[in-house]
């Protein structure tokens, strides 16, 4: 008994804290684009290479319902990774990395209910 409820307890933890890719989108020459949809923010993004090794990721944030858009410029270099979720948006996370010329873009919701309903 007590392992079935310790065991369903763990699961149930991992589901709550899990988070789910929902959507991805890849990137592969400057100035094509990508988008992703899923969630409360549509997102735009595209590169351009600049000096050196770096490629200039542009990220447009729109909100669904309406607002003003958000933009995010970031400088990658090849196998570089980052994640962050947008002000305001705490319950999707969204992930840049790249590889050689590609760059993939992916969205994750976070599973717990409220996840949006959290302060920044």
């Amino acid at each position: 008994m007590i392992r079935r409820t310790l065991g369903a307890s763990l699961l149930a933890t991992l589901l709550v804290a899990t988070p789910v890719f929902a959507e991805e989108t890849h990137v592969g020459r400057p100035i094509e684009a990508g988008s992703l949809h899923e969630g409360r923010l549509d997102m735009v993004v595209y590169y351009v290479p600049v000096k050196g090794d770096l490629l200039e990721v542009t990220a447009t944030f729109a909100p669904k319902g309406g607002g003003d858009p958000q933009r995010v410029v970031m400088g990658l270099a090849d196998r570089d990774s980052v994640a962050f979720s947008m002000p305001g948006y705490r319950g999707s996370l969204y992930t840049f990395s790249r590889s050689g010329e590609k760059v993939t873009v992916s969205t994750a919701a976070d599973k717990h209910p409220r996840a949006d309903a959290l302060p920044d």
